[in-house]
């Protein structure tokens, strides 16, 4: 891996992004996984800035390796957050809910690589032109807010129509999907949910067994009329939403009603009233482990699946 353009770019040993999740990446989680040689996210969401700036320097004592912080564009305190990512050094930003474009000056001024998360080819084009040093294309199989493309027609979609790196996510959890990834012209993954269930991610305990029991049909898609799809472990309260749905609830309404909801799971540890953010390859998430067994299982599976997948193509005409 280390020709990989996303290994050079973000100076990790191997090209696994550990996803921004609200609640639930935080600095223990992030430099561990940037420790074991990916690459760490601190979820910034609604932190503010001096909860931020504390989370930074936690995953600053685990690791002097580089780590990320994702910023949600649309927040009030954006700026107070960028200065505090420019002060602490941080050298990887990844972007959601918004355009980084009248931050990127200052971001790349600060040596910050700018990594957008997009869910469509033209906004992966548009963040090529403005400066991103690669997108994570994330498709709707992620867990959280989604886009309404599958990973699987996105990514080569994507990879086709820019130049700089592309990471995929959405649908990741495996060699096999991993291997898939590279095939659709991914150079490195982001994943999130077989990372919620790592030793060390602060999620309560009832939280990680919820995705632990979970199955292929576990998940569901809520408030997707609302313009803000999320995908979420089917309890009590993602059958109260889509209900609410049906019957014609306002956009407004919806969102109401989630304000909480996802630190109610993750913190309090109620799954079945909360917010259970998950990805429909929870399924495949069998055991709790340590981010560095995590990411050596997912690069053993990795080099496994390649070498089968030649060897079923030796077998095939051309």
């Amino acid at each position: 891996m280390k020709k990989n353009r996303v290994c050079e770019l973000l100076g990790i040993e191997y090209p696994i992004i550990q996803g921004a999740m609200a609640w639930i990446s935080d600095g223990n989680l992030a430099g561990h996984v940037s420790k074991a040689g990916g690459l760490g996210i601190i979820a910034g969401g609604g932190m503010p800035p001096e909860i931020l700036r504390a989370e930074i320097r936690k995953a600053k004592e685990i690791t002097k390796k580089p780590f990320g912080v994702n910023l949600m564009l649309m927040m009030e305190s954006i700026t107070e957050q960028i200065d505090v990512c420019i002060e602490e050094g941080v050298t990887v930003v990844t972007t959601g809910a918004g355009n980084p474009g009248i931050y990127m000056e200052k971001l790349k001024s600060a040596g910050i690589k700018v990594i957008p998360v997009v869910a469509s080819v033209a906004l992966a084009k548009r963040m090529e032109r403005i400066g991103a040093d690669a997108v994570v294309a994330e498709g709707l199989e992620a867990g959280g807010h989604i886009g309404e493309i599958s990973t699987m027609a996105l990514a080569t979609q994507v990879a086709r129509e820019v130049s700089i790196p592309v990471i995929v996510a959405g649908g990741v959890a495996s060699g096999e999907q991993f291997l898939a990834a590279l095939s659709l012209g991914a150079e490195a993954v982001q994943v999130g949910t077989i990372f919620i269930v790592a030793h060390e991610c602060n999620v309560h305990d009832n939280y990680k067994n919820l995705i632990l029991k979970a199955k292929d049909r576990s998940t569901v898609s809520t408030g997707n009329y609302t313009g803000h799809p999320v995908r979420v472990i089917n309890n009590k309260f993602a059958k109260l939403i889509l209900d609410l749905e049906t019957k014609g609830a306002t956009k407004d309404e919806i969102e109401e009603l989630g304000k909480g909801k996802l630190r109610l799971a993750v913190v309090d540890g109620d799954v079945e009233h909360g917010s259970v953010m998950s990805g429909q390859v929870a399924g495949l998430v069998k055991e709790a482990l340590c981010c560095e067994e995590i990411i050596k299982k997912l690069m053993t599976e990795l080099k496994e699946q390649k070498i089968k997948l030649d060897e079923k193509v030796s077998r095939l005409e051309f």
